[in-house]
């Protein structure tokens, strides 16, 4: 059973000069209107005159990226890629076989596919076809793009299948047999898209946290109402258990269940923030709230034990848990009394450790950790009366993941990676140490490079750990094209990882690339993160304009040669730092990001991100954002690197009105930038591998142009 908790919240989260108010005037309610900001009618993602300024702007850009020589040859480098054979297909454990969801040029939508462990260790499987997405789209006139499914255990064999329509994260959801690989007739059917997601009672009964209707959607326009869904009865029929309120980020049901498919118990939480939460528990016929912090949460079950983990310190009991620790409560103790189990510590980190991910197989939990970002695993099992632990037996000084885990054996896979070489699959049955089932191609050649680790010191003094990949022996004149990456938000770790096409494209060119380690980020635990968010939001951006600096007074690299990337958060990320320091950055990628950090909570789903960012409509906490949001830092009078920006019509998350507006005010001031909108693709930018190579294309071809030279349009324009 992987641990992406049912009970977690999984969400993973204005214009100045020329072009009207300037950043001092005062929107109503905190929040800039049309009057003060000429380009809201970009926030309308499809209306007919958006997609027309999208059309004009695409145009643009692509014949100042096409026509350049470099870019067919950088995008059939990265099809290649993508659509490489001998990748490795990554699977899950079912009982009846290994299941793959599988892209390439024959099937650019799809296919989910099964084979048998005996075939899998093969270098070239036999596979089953379960679902073809290709011909399901062609046959209903859909863009569908795949988002995986929720089947009933233990057999796995009657799911529900979740599909967007141009890859929205909306969905809808149909009920699916694996034996007949076919949809049901008659079956459960979601037909109206929407976030959220159902999990099984039974064979005839669903949990469902959906948009159903007026009413049941919170003000981040997720769901806060579940009800039970009998076979054969009306959505609008189904009986409502329980009811979050609008406030929350969302709010949901759900079922405690073990790796066996056992229910033990009916729960429940509320997201009151995107950190916080509360939770409960169904007893007696009412929901009892848990007795735990607001950043902790179930964990799941092993060896009779319901496991908790924390993001604070936890005070109990007259025992106090450290923040990131693993806690237990005897699973029978706490069913006739939950918030009264005596609760007993199953691990703790250590300085500069954090726990990652685990899963749950037959017999034992397996859990990643990063110590100072060096990855280990864990396994946990309860043995006369005590929590043991153990190192599992991987490579050293690489970063580690759990791949595959069966809920009914004690079959677990890893994945063991670093920056210059290809990914290595490791497998057990749990009879011996792991060993080398699958490794990935190489595809890129990396003689002459090599990795470092460096520190910066941040404005605080605080040291901000970051990576290098270079040519080995590089003269340190300061003129290597470098490309500098990061993301430092909601506790979410960049490790290193084999750089695929990101080698071939750049570093195989000759260009360095830079991943930084960012407050407001999960290297280092949840202290790492909770330090660096709302008020102290801007720790994260010095973070990252101290790793910059460094970079050229170490001379690795200039102001006119460091480019910097980032999407989402990370889109954010750089558009603060080409605002608050045009003059350290060569070119900057802004994908998918966040931009308008004043409306940002009125945008797409932003305001399920109060709690890192904080909410422009309070005067106090509109303060901390408008120091910072690069939407209202944009102004005349200073040379910015001539950013590209892109996102996706279909990106119902951060929503492609940031991007759009920041390009639009820049070509109000007469500023040289670029901007590209995918019309499908969603937050993850690209449903097909096409579409990914393509992307990836246009954004070296800009690098190159701005950090290496000829040919190139030096305006932007």
């Amino acid at each position: 059973m992987k641990l992406v908790s049912t009970f977690a919240l999984a969400l993973a989260m204005t214009v100045a000069a020329t072009t009207g108010a300037t950043a001092q005037e005062t929107p109503v309610d905190g929040v800039p209107g049309p009057e003060q900001d000429p380009f809201i009618w970009l926030e309308e993602a499809r209306s007919p005159e958006s997609l027309e300024w999208v059309t004009k702007e695409n145009e643009r850009t692509l014949a100042a990226f096409e026509a350049d020589p470099r870019f067919a040859q950088l995008k059939a480098e990265a099809l290649a890629i993508f659509d490489s054979e001998d990748r490795i297909p990554f699977v899950s454990f079912r009982p009846d076989g290994l299941y793959n969801f599988w892209q390439d040029k024959a099937n650019p939508k799809g296919v989910l596919r099964r084979t048998t462990l005996e075939s899998y260790r093969t270098e070239k499987p036999e596979w089953d076809v379960i679902l073809d997405v290709d011909a399901l789209a062609k046959a209903e006139g859909k863009e569908w793009v795949y988002q995986g499914s929720t089947c009933l255990p233990p057999a796995l064999t009657k799911c529900m299948i979740a599909l967007s329509d141009g890859g929205e994260d909306a969905t809808i959801m149909r009920e699916f047999d694996t034996t007949t690989k076919q949809f049901v007739e008659g079956g459960f059917v979601l037909d109206t898209k929407s976030q959220g997601g159902v999990q099984w009672i039974d064979a005839d009964t669903l949990l469902v946290g959906r948009n159903f209707g007026e009413g049941t959607l919170t003000e981040s326009e997720y769901p806060f109402t579940s009800r039970v869904w009998k076979r054969g009865t009306d959505i609008a029929d189904a009986t409502e258990i329980f009811r979050g309120e609008a406030t929350d980020v969302w709010a949901s049901a759900s079922l405690l269940r073990d790796n066996t498919g056992t229910i033990h118990a009916r729960t429940a939480f509320r997201g009151i923030s995107f950190h916080e939460s509360l939770y409960y528990v169904e007893k007696d016929g009412e929901w009892l709230p848990l007795d735990i912090p607001k950043k902790a949460s179930p964990y799941g079950i092993v060896d009779g034990h319901l496991l908790y983990s924390t993001d604070v310190d936890w005070t109990v009991d007259g025992q106090t848990f450290p923040a990131d620790s693993l806690i237990a409560v005897d699973l029978e103790e706490w069913k006739a009394d939950p918030n009264g189990a005596k609760k007993t510590p199953v691990w703790a980190p250590g300085e500069r450790q954090t726990k990652q991910g685990g899963s749950i197989t037959g017999n034992a939990l397996f859990v990643t950790l990063l110590d100072n970002v060096v990855g280990k695993v864990l396994e946990f099992n309860f043995v006369d009366g005590k929590w043991v632990s153990k190192q599992v037996a991987l490579p050293d000084n690489a970063t580690l993941g759990i791949a595959a885990s069966s809920d009914e054996t004690d079959q677990i896979m890893y994945t063991v990676s670093d920056f210059l070489n290809p990914t290595t699959l490791y497998y057990t049955d749990g009879s011996a140490d792991p060993a080398v089932l699958k490794t990935s191609p190489a595809y890129f050649d990396p003689a002459g490079m090599e990795v470092e680790q460096h520190e910066a010191t941040s404005k605080d003094g605080t040291k901000i750990p970051y990576f290098i990949v270079k040519p080995k022996g590089m003269v340190m004149g300061g003129d290597t094209a470098t490309l500098m990456t990061g993301y430092g938000g909601f506790q979410i770790a960049r490790l290193p990882g084999y750089l695929g096409s990101t080698g071939k494209l750049w570093v195989e060119r000759g260009g360095a690339y830079v991943l930084a380690n960012l407050r407001g980020g999960g290297e280092f635990g949840p202290n790492w993160h909770q330090t660096a968010i709302r008020e102290n939001k801007q720790r994260t951006w010095d973070d990252f304009i101290a790793v910059g600096d460094d970079l050229v007074k170490r001379g690795f690299t200039s102001p006119e040669h460091l480019g910097i990337q980032g999407g989402s958060q990370g889109g954010l990320l750089v558009g603060t730092a080409f605002t608050q320091r045009p003059d350290l950055f060569g070119a900057a990628i802004v994908q998918i990001p966040l931009f308008d950090m004043l409306r940002y909570h009125l945008i797409g789903r932003g305001a399920s991100w109060i709690g890192e960012y904080g909410d422009p409509r309070i005067p106090e906490q509109r303060a901390w954002i408008e120091g910072y949001s690069p939407y209202q830092k944009i102004v005349a009078g200073v040379d910015y690197p001539a950013p590209f920006l892109w996102a996706s019509t279909a990106d119902d998350r951060t929503h492609p009105a940031h991007a759009r507006k920041g390009a639009a005010k820049l070509k109000a001031l007469g500023q040289p930038y670029y901007y590209y909108e995918d019309t499908t693709g969603g937050h993850s930018g690209g449903v097909d591998n096409d579409q990914r190579a393509k992307l990836q294309a246009l954004q070296y071809v800009y690098l190159m142009q701005r950090l290496m030279g000829a040919p190139m349009d030096k305006t932007g324009e």
